[in-house]
C-alpha cells in the first residue's frame, strides 16, 4: 500500500508539491519524472550506488551513543554521524545517486545551488569522480562566510557563480540556477534538498532514505528494537530530515521533531522559521509553505547558518507539518551556537551550524528516563570555524 507520505502521480504530498515550471523545462522534468523510480529501483543502479556509498563515501555512518550528552539530558541520545561521510555531510548521499541518474539519462553538464556549500562540494566531488562539467550557483554573502567550501569546489574543478541579487544567499542562488536551467534546458539540475518541482523532492528523499535505513538495523543492534522514541533533525529545505524520518513516517509511535532556524527570534523580522511565519505559496517550482508579505512577495530569511536561511520548506515537510506528523520547533542563532560549543566540549565533536540547531532543542524537551533519541548529525563544523571562533571571542 502506498504511503500517505509519498507523492501522488502529480507529485503532491497532500496539497503540497507539483511542478510549477516554465514550458521550456517540461520535457527535461518529464523525462526525469518518467524514469527516476525505475532507475533507482533497478539492480544495476542499486549495485553501483551501494558500492560507491560503501567504498567512496564511507557508509554506513556510525550510530554513536553520546554518553555525556545523554547523562546531561536524562535520555539515551544517539548521534547519526553523517558528518563522517566523505565531504563532511549527508549531501553526498544524494549527489552520488543523482549523478548516476544523470549519466543514465545521458547528461554531461551539471548545475547545482548551494547555501552552506556542502551540497556544492558534494556535487563538485561527484562531477570530478564521473568526469562531468559542473557549475555551482552560490549567494555572494555565502561565498564570503563559507570560504573553505568555495575553495574546495574550485579545487574540484567546479565553476562557482555568485548570486548578487536579493539577500545574496541560498534563495537567490536557487533563483540563478533555475534561470540558467531555463536558458540551458538540456542541463541536469542536481538539486540539493527536498525542494523544487516534482520529481526532485521525492527523488532526493529516496536517496537520503539510506540514513533511516541504517538507523533501523543499528538501533536493533544497540537497543534490541528498530524504532527510537524520537528523531530530531534540522530543517531548511529539509533533505537530512527527510532521510532521517523516511522509514519512520508511517509509524506514529516514533516522534519526529524538525528544527528550523529562528535567527534573532521567530518574530524578530530576522528569522527563517518557515512553519511559524509562512503561508501557502509557490517557490522554485513547488507549492509549499513559505515566508511572504501581504502582497505575496517572498520575505528575506535570516539565519547565522547558511544552510538554513531558506524562506520555504520542502513540500514533504509542509505536509508533515500540516498533518502534525512532525513537531516543528525552532532555535535562535545564540541557542545554536551554545549547542555547538556544548557538543564540542562534552563529546569532542564539532557540528555544523545547521546541525547545531537540532541539538539546541535538547534543553527545551522533557525526556523520560529510558527515552531513545536519535539526532541526525548532518554535517561537521569545519566550514563554520570562523563563525565559531568569532563568537567565542565576543
Amino acid at each position: 500500500m502506498k504511503s500517505k507520505f509519498q507523492p501522488d502521480e502529480n507529485g503532491y504530498f497532500g496539497q503540497y508539491g507539483g511542478a510549477f515550471i516554465p514550458e521550456l523545462l517540461h520535457p527535461n522534468v518529464k523525462e526525469l519524472a518518467d524514469n527516476y523510480i525505475q532507475i533507482i529501483e533497478s539492480e544495476a543502479f542499486q549495485t553501483e550506488y551501494k558500492a560507491l556509498l560503501k567504498d567512496y563515501v564511507g557508509r554506513p555512518t556510525p550510530l554513536y551513543l553520546a554518553k555525556r550528552l545523554s547523562q546531561k539530558y536524562g535520555a539515551h541520545i544517539y548521534l547519526k554521524r553523517e558528518d563522517l561521510n566523505h565531504t563532511g555531510a549527508h549531501k553526498v548521499n544524494n549527489t552520488i545517486g543523482q549523478i548516476l541518474i544523470a549519466k543514465k539519462l545521458g547528461k554531461t553538464k551539471i548545475i547545482a545551488e548551494t547555501g552552506a556549500g556542502q551540497h556544492g562540494v558534494a556535487t563538485a566531488t561527484v562531477c570530478a569522480l564521473m568526469g562531468l562539467e559542473c557549475t555551482v550557483f552560490m549567494g555572494e554573502k555565502d561565498i564570503v562566510r563559507q570560504a573553505p567550501n568555495v575553495a574546495r569546489m574550485k579545487m574540484l574543478g567546479a565553476k562557482v557563480v555568485p548570486a548578487t541579487s536579493g539577500s545574496k544567499t541560498l534563495k537567490d542562488a536557487t533563483n540563478e540556477a533555475i534561470r540558467y536551467w531555463i536558458q540551458n534546458p538540456a542541463t541536469f539540475y542536481l538539486i540539493g534538498s527536498v525542494v523544487g518541482p516534482h520529481p526532485h523532492p521525492d527523488m532526493v528523499a529516496r536517496l537520503q532514505a539510506v540514513i533511516s535505513e541504517e538507523m533501523k538495523w543499528q538501533l536493533k543492534e544497540k537497543t534490541g528494537k528498530e524504532n527510537p522514541d524520537t528523531i530530531i533533525a534540522c530543517v531548511g529545505g529539509g533533505s537530512n530530515a527527510a532521510g532521517a524520518f523516511y522509514h519512520y513516517m508511517e509509524d506514529q509511535t516514533v516522534e519526529l521533531i524538525a528544527v528550523e532556524a529562528a535567527g534573532l527570534g521567530v518574530y524578530s523580522g530576522e528569522s527563517a522559521a518557515t512553519s511559524q511565519l509562512g503561508e501557502v505559496g509557490i517557490i522554485h517550482g513547488s507549492k509549499t509553505i513559505l515566508m511572504q508579505d501581504a502582497y505575496g512577495q517572498i520575505q528575506e530569511p535570516y539565519s547565522i547558518s547558511a544552510g538554513l536561511d531558506y524562506p520555504g520548506v520542502g513540500p514533504l515537510h509542509a505536509h508533515l507539518f500540516e498533518t502534525k506528523r512532525a513537531k516543528f520547533m525552532s532555535a535562535t542563532d545564540n541557542e545554536a551556537l551554545a549547542a555547538a560549543y556544548e557538543l564540542t566540549k562534552i563529546e569532542g565533536i564539532i557540528p555544523a551550524l545547521e546541525t547545531a540547531h537540532a541539538l539546541a532543542v535538547l534543553p527545551k524537551i522533557k525526556f523520560k528516563k529510558d527515552q531513545v533519541v536519535v539526532i541526525n548529525l548532518s554535517g561537521r563544523g569545519d566550514k563554520d570555524l570562523e563563525i565559531f571562533i568569532k563568537n567565542l571571542e565576543a
